[in-house]
């Protein structure tokens, strides 16, 4: 029997008023953890919701928006703002996503908040730190400026605004334990720029450009055609790789023979003759790690 999921923030109270992506994704997770959660919104186009996501991607913001509580405020109003400052009262941890300038036009500085709510913490979602927190940008630019976007395909996935929502679902767990710690609030800041060059770090050392192990140079870890589809082959530890070598009938030597072009060529050769039904079999036969593909 499996045990029961852990709720560490059982009876934290958060409020979100960050659109779009990250901070939904974030309030996602902390919801799985246990916190009651609250979003503001914004009025939207007739009765819609005010949040972007809800209007391009209505399942997509249904499945980070269950178990979340939803209040339509208009911010920029004394009744939209007296609204906020009476969940704010109860609130342990607030998340924003507006540029710096956008905060102060709606009252929303740290300094005067943390004067007003001095146990409340406030996770600022931004898209670059520093000078560059009033700059426009998006997911695919910061995974751009990260060197993750090559060709003219665009990235699989949201990679910068889903990394930015588990660091801000961080950011939250950090400022409960000093509140608990300390007993007072704090403040931090998450970039989605930062969350893409985290994200970028394998590139930057080498790990997955042509030459890196986990980039192409390794026989063992590469995506290969196969009779009717193609199979990801991820054989990379040495146990691994030697059973691939011993399917595929080539002596290996030694870690250096997964290097080599010849290595390459007879592994194209031997998977390029299978089929994904074959494949999936010899996976299970002799413990490979790879996964078939249409």
């Amino acid at each position: 029997m499996l045990p029961s999921p852990l709720k560490p923030l059982r009876g934290v109270r958060v409020l979100s008023l960050a659109l779009n992506l990250p901070g939904p994704g974030a309030l996602m997770r902390l919801r799985a953890m246990g916190a009651s959660c609250l979003k503001i919104e914004p009025p939207g186009p007739g009765g819609a919701s005010g949040d972007p996501m809800g209007q391009y991607n209505p399942t997509a913001y249904a499945q980070m928006h269950e178990g979340i509580k939803l209040r339509t405020l208009d911010l920029k109003t004394d009744k939209g703002q007296a609204g906020l400052h009476k969940e704010l009262a109860r609130t342990d941890v607030l998340i924003v996503s507006f540029r710096p300038s956008a905060l102060r036009k709606l009252g929303l500085e740290w300094k005067a908040l943390h004067k007003q709510y001095p146990n409340l913490s406030m996770v600022c979602v931004l898209g670059a730190p520093g000078e560059r927190a009033e700059e426009p940008g998006h997911d695919l630019t910061y995974l751009a400026d990260a060197g993750l976007v090559t060709g003219l395909d665009l990235p699989a996935t949201l990679f910068a605004d889903m990394g930015g929502a588990l660091m801000t679902s961080e950011a939250v767990l950090q400022a409960v334990l000093v509140q608990r710690a300390k007993g007072k609030g704090s403040v931090q800041s998450v970039a989605l720029s930062d969350a893409a060059a985290w994200l970028a770090l394998p590139r930057q050392w080498g790990l997955t450009q042509p030459h890196g192990a986990v980039g192409g140079a390794h026989a063992g870890y590469r995506i290969y055609p196969c009779r009717d589809g193609r199979v990801a082959v991820a054989a990379l530890e040495p146990h691994f790789a030697a059973r691939l070598c011993e399917a595929a009938g080539i002596a290996m030597k030694g870690m250096a023979t997964m290097m080599l072009p010849a290595t390459h060529q007879a592994v194209t050769r031997f998977l390029a003759g299978k089929s994904r039904r074959e494949l999936d079999q010899l996976a299970s036969e002799r413990d490979i790690p790879l996964h078939t593909l249409a």
